[in-house]
Formats: C-alpha cells, sequence, structure tokens
C-alpha cells in the first residue's frame, strides 16, 4: 500500500514513485472517482427497463437488462470488475506495470459499449410485445462511454 514516509528533517513529506496520491485530493481523485461512478452505473443499469411495450390488450411490458440473455448479463459483470479494479488499488493491490490500469477501464467501456449496442440495434424476438426501447438501455450506454471516458482521463493523468 503506497503511504506517505514521514517527514523528513526538511519538514516536507514524499510520496512513493511511479504512484500518483489516491482518492483523498489532486487531480487523480477524479479519474479514480469517474471511473467507480460509471462502474458503478454501469451495473446498477442491467437491472433498469432496456425494453418496453404493450400488446392490443394488457399491461405495458419492461424487460430489464439481466433479463436480454447473455449480453446484459456480462454488462452487469463488466461494471462490477471495473469497481473491482478500483476498489483493489484503494487496497494496494495493482496490476502490474506491463499492464496499464487505463488500458484495462477502456477495454471494458469498450466491451460494455458493443454489448450495448447489439442490444440496441436487435431487439431479440422473444420481446416482441416490449419492441420499444425503455430508459435502462440509454442509461447503459451512456455508463458505458462513461467508463471509456473514465480511462481516458486516467491515461491523461498517468502521462
Amino acid at each position: 500500500m503506497a503511504t506517505e514516509e514521514p517527514l523528513s528533517q526538511g519538514g516536507v513529506s514524499r510520496t512513493p514513485q511511479g504512484r500518483a496520491p489516491a482518492m483523498p485530493g489532486g487531480r487523480s481523485a477524479v479519474g479514480e472517482r469517474a471511473t467507480w461512478i460509471s462502474g458503478v452505473v454501469l451495473s446498477l443499469s442491467a437491472f433498469t427497463d432496456w425494453y418496453a411495450g404493450s400488446g392490443a390488450v394488457g399491461p405495458t411490458i419492461g424487460v430489464i437488462g439481466w433479463h436480454t440473455g447473455t449480453l446484459g448479463k456480462l454488462v452487469f459483470f463488466i461494471g462490477l470488475a471495473v469497481v473491482a479494479l478500483v476498489a483493489l488499488r484503494e487496497a494496494g493491490i495493482e496490476l502490474p506495470p506491463s499492464i496499464p490500469e487505463s488500458l484495462v477501464v477502456i477495454a471494458l467501456g469498450s466491451l460494455s459499449t458493443i454489448f450495448v449496442m447489439i442490444r440496441l440495434i436487435s431487439i431479440p424476438d422473444e420481446f416482441l410485445p416490449a419492441s420499444g426501447r425503455g430508459i435502462g438501455i440509454w442509461i447503459s450506454l451512456l455508463a458505458s462511454l462513461a467508463v471509456i471516458g473514465a480511462g481516458l482521463l486516467r491515461a491523461s493523468e498517468e502521462l
């Protein structure tokens, strides 16, 4: 775990080299917070309505992302992976130096965006009365794009 060294004789503390300061403040906190928030929103968006509609007779039907098949479940688990990545870093467990964390976040966000776009374009036939798109799929798309943006923000902080 990266902690500050005790004060030197000059009264100035030093942080370990190669590691940006953690969450308490500074520029790196923005990237970590953005990653954490977008990961939580992405995970929770799998439990919002992705499809909505009604037949000729009967109530309005809503289908949540979790029930849309494997892709909806994968979106949830990708969001959890993003949150776990941030939590592990805060716990002091980091990826090897050859694998930048920002690159992993960008890859997870890109994968999630592809999965949401597939479900946005192609509505499965089993949900035909619910042939409209609900607000949840748009939230999932925005959260996926926010994960990519958070990864890019973290990459700019690493430079």
